[in-house]
């Protein structure tokens, strides 16, 4: 989809920036704010940054990326009209990378670096003076390199987000100190991810070859192993008894072909598909009626949010940020990672009870768009932004 069309107001703030307006005024000066991921692909993680970066320059904040020109990521951003500054980075431990990073922050006279990925983190010890204020999102839930984690969260940044107290906890467990830490969920832009509309909804299924009386399930997410594809597939082909149900897998990665094979093997070709990378994840969730997030790690669950800003019950794995973001029976189902049987059965029963998918994606809905919006993600970021220059001020005085 055009990237433009996705953050319609970046490309207009970012043109019309004039260093401050009224609504920066309001909360402190405007900020010099560069985002560094150097990543090729575009995840969860991309989705957050580009977001984050629409709202900051909505508020007024000078917001700008550092990525690999030849990245996804570049390309949305450019055709959205957000600056962007070229960045390869081969490894955790490109010194050239990282003496280019410092000498580019410079020479713009940033006040933020904020680094979104682990690659960008590493490079953090090459930008210390080199901007005001020096930030890393965490979004993983599993516990980082001892050996390295305390120097690099401790001491090379100035202030943490971890998106989930699961992934808080995962931080602290390898020795970052939890007072450094903020809890920053992500966000989701709940005017874009919706309910459809009657011909909205007829147009995806059909898309979708779905038909009138299917039930479709859907999964969005990478091919990987902690996404827990084989056991959604487990769980489908258990249920292949009960027509009509149908499981759209969205995504690509290593895994393809074995979850391909997996497929055939269990004669489940009829109910579940791999369906392939989506451009606009919007595509499948106006055509599914239960969506599945059975990942045996997860952060937080980007996916999962826009599934709920679309009114859709979630079935997801009680594991990191996804057993804070569903309230089981309230938002959606809870389920032992990696338990396909678990999984099944919660499928069938939200299958066959309409009324209750309707409920809980109502509740849903409302809980994303209260708590989970990209706009609360974005004051929050920038309130550790201004606390963090603060202390470093604080700290030089």
């Amino acid at each position: 989809m055009n990237a433009a069309s996705e953050y319609p107001d970046a490309a207009k703030t970012a043109a019309n920036w004039r260093g401050e307006d009224a609504g920066a005024r309001a909360c402190g000066p405007a900020l010099r704010i560069a985002g560094v991921d150097p990543e090729r692909g575009f995840a969860g993680g991309e989705t957050q940054v580009m977001g984050l970066t629409a709202e900051l320059l909505r508020a007024g904040h000078r917001a700008e990326l550092v990525c690999d020109p030849a990245g996804e990521l570049w390309r949305r951003a450019q055709a959205a009209g957000i600056r962007c500054h070229p960045l390869r980075v081969r490894n955790s431990i490109d010194v050239a990378a990282g003496l280019r990073l410092r000498a580019l922050l410079r020479a713009n006279r940033f006040d933020v670096a904020h680094f979104h990925t682990a690659r960008a983190h590493a490079l953090a010890p090459f930008a210390r003076g080199a901007a005001r204020a020096l930030i890393v999102t965490r979004r993983m839930d599993y516990r980082p390199n001892r050996i390295f984690a305390r120097w690099l969260f401790n001491r090379a940044v100035d202030g943490v987000a971890a998106i989930s107290p699961g992934v808080a906890d995962a931080l602290a467990a390898a020795g970052v100190a939890r007072a450094g830490i903020a809890i920053i969920p992500s966000g989701v832009d709940c005017e874009r991810f919706r309910p459809p509309t009657v011909s909205e909804r007829r147009a995806a299924r059909a898309r979708f070859a779905l038909d009138e009386s299917d039930v479709a399930i859907g999964a969005i997410g990478a091919l990987e192993p902690r996404k827990g594809h084989r056991e959604l597939i487990d769980a489908m082909a258990a249920l292949k008894a009960a027509h009509p149900r149908k499981c759209l897998i969205a995504g690509d990665g290593g895994r393809r072909g074995e979850l391909a094979a997996q497929i055939d093997r269990l004669g489940a070709a009829r109910i579940a598909r791999l369906i392939g990378r989506i451009e606009d994840p919007r595509e499948l969730l106006w055509a599914l009626d239960i969506f599945a997030m059975p990942s045996l790690k997860e952060g937080l669950g980007v996916a999962a949010l826009e599934a709920m800003a679309c009114g859709l019950p979630v079935i997801a794995s009680r594991t990191g940020g996804l057993a804070d973001l569903i309230e089981d029976g309230r938002t959606g189902m809870l389920v032992a990672p990696g338990d396909a049987r678990a999984l099944a059965a919660g499928i069938a029963a939200l299958a066959d009870a309409p009324a209750r998918r309707a409920e809980i994606g109502a509740v849903a809905r409302a809980r994303a768009h209260s708590d989970y919006t990209m706009t609360a993600m974005a004051e929050r970021t920038l309130a550790l932004y201004r606390e963090c220059i603060r202390r470093r001020a604080a700290r030089g005085a």
